[in-house]
């Protein structure tokens, strides 16, 4: 076996074999290195095509400079492969990345070119030309939603001057440029109809959602855009900033004059609700600490910043928000589940015992349907949930949601063997309580083929319908 010294002098030899190359193999080899070690996915053997076709300082790009696959596969002397079931091109061996990662010095600067590559090719005639939805976008413009997703990406790890003049010329037009259609597919879920009739999603939206702070500031300097101008969403910049967790673009927006923190979209979220259900504990703390962003301002949903970071699990957050005398801790949404309800539907066990160290807070609290706290961690199954709920007094083990299901109910029905065991533990918890279709918590777990947690019911006297 080749220990990793020879492996790395076996690359070394290789790189300086591909350098020595004639002709355009020398650039093809160690540029198709460059994208295939660096890109923000692994790339199809067509794009990285279209890529190495790019030329720089050009607006026209032309179908007659893509090179074959095999031409390149030739110019990286076999440091290089193609997946053929998913047509992927991959380094031959995971530590040849280790060895690029190693030495970093082999590619100069290989990110700002790969901005500058792909912001050449968005703003070829070609790419300007597609007036069509991402749906409809041919072969021919395989690269594009590469360089429309991941530019902005490349940009903010290194960004020469020619990267951010290029950023500029793309974002100045951004309203109706195909790359923003297909960067915003990739970033949210968004209906069909938005592609067919398409509202306005600025350049300097655009910059904040990547985080770019040279090119945001140089937008706003420029003034193309109004700099708390909504989109097709409702949505500021500010807010694709604060979701996104881009700290030196929310300052910069926030020193500005113009810019309403507490700016609600069509969702009604805010700027700080995004950055608080995002995770983001540093934008949280500037929304915060610079004033004018309401800490406990619910959206249509009725879920205030505090209940979305309790349903995403991000403790530190719900921890800064705890700190604000206006947050309402116990705060129901328009279907009455509060944040411990969230944090209890989806197993968030730090952040259940943040919320139940406050004061003012109901471990016991339904929602509309009657579903308590216990009740969404007796039906996920989550063992640790249920116990430090049980510790509370005010919790009732056996209490029934509007349908007369408890949670031994919800936990035999689910086959939680865990939580089974610990709700039949207590006193009050009735093993064969029926609910308002009669089912039983065992005829529940005999239904859904849970042996042994029916087992563990017959062995308290359970009592299945007859029809089981």
């Amino acid at each position: 076996m080749i220990d990793g010294l020879e492996l790395g002098d076996v690359y070394s030899g290789t790189i300086e074999r591909i350098k020595a190359q004639s002709g355009d193999k020398s650039r093809l080899g160690m540029t198709a290195l460059m994208w295939v070690s660096h890109a923000e996915r692994p790339l199809k053997a067509d794009e990285l095509c279209h890529a190495l076709a790019v030329e720089l300082g050009s607006t026209d790009f032309s179908a007659g400079n893509i090179p074959s696959m095999s031409t390149l596969v030739s110019s990286c002397q076999g440091l290089i492969a193609v997946d053929k079931e998913a047509s992927i091109v991959r380094l031959i061996h995971f530590t040849l990345q280790e060895y690029f990662s190693a030495h970093p010095d082999i590619f100069s600067r290989p990110h700002s070119t790969m901005a500058e590559i792909c912001l050449t090719y968005l703003n070829s005639q070609q790419v300007k030309a597609l007036l069509t939805p991402p749906s409809a976008v041919t072969e021919n413009a395989s690269f594009l939603e590469y360089c429309s997703v991941y530019w902005g990406a490349h940009a903010k790890r290194e960004l020469t001057d020619s990267a951010r003049l290029l950023a500029l010329e793309l974002l100045k037009g951004h309203y109706s440029q195909i790359s923003t259609k297909l960067l915003l597919a990739q970033a949210k879920d968004f209906p069909s109809w938005l592609f067919e009739s398409w509202s306005p999603f600025s350049g300097l939206h655009c910059a904040s959602f990547f985080g770019i702070v040279e090119v945001v500031a140089a937008l706003i300097e420029v003034g193309c855009y109004g700099i708390d101008e909504e989109d097709f969403s409702g949505r500021t910049p500010l807010s694709w900033a604060t979701c996104t967790g881009h700290e030196g673009v929310v300052k910069i927006l926030l020193g500005r004059g113009g810019v309403n923190p507490d700016k609600p979209d069509r969702e009604g979220r805010t700027p700080l609700s995004w950055a608080a259900s995002s995770g983001h504990e540093g934008v949280v703390k500037i929304l915060l600490e610079r004033g004018g962003a309401s800490p406990d301002r619910p959206d249509r949903e009725g879920r205030t910043p505090l209940s979305r970071a309790a349903s995403s699990g991000h403790e530190e957050v719900v921890k800064i928000l705890l700190e604000r005398k206006e947050v309402n801790t116990d705060r129901p949404d328009r279907e009455g589940r509060t944040p411990l309800s969230w944090a209890a539907l989806f197993g968030h066990e730090g952040v259940m015992k943040t919320l139940l160290g406050q004061e003012k807070i109901n471990a016991d609290k339904p929602n509309i349907l009657g579903r308590t706290p216990l009740l969404y961690a007796a039906w996920r199954g989550q063992e640790g949930m249920v116990k430090i709920l049980l510790e509370r007094e005010e919790v009732n083990a056996d209490k029934p949601d509007c349908n007369g299901q408890t949670p031994l109910s919800w936990a035999a029905k689910y086959g939680s063997e865990g939580v089974v065991k610990i709700l039949l533990g207590r006193e009050e918890v009735s093993a064969d309580k029926p609910d308002n279709d009669g089912q039983t918590p065992l005829s529940y777990a005999a239904e859904n083929g849970h042996k042994r947690v029916a087992a563990l019911l017959q062995s308290h006297k359970a009592v299945a319908p007859s029809t089981i």
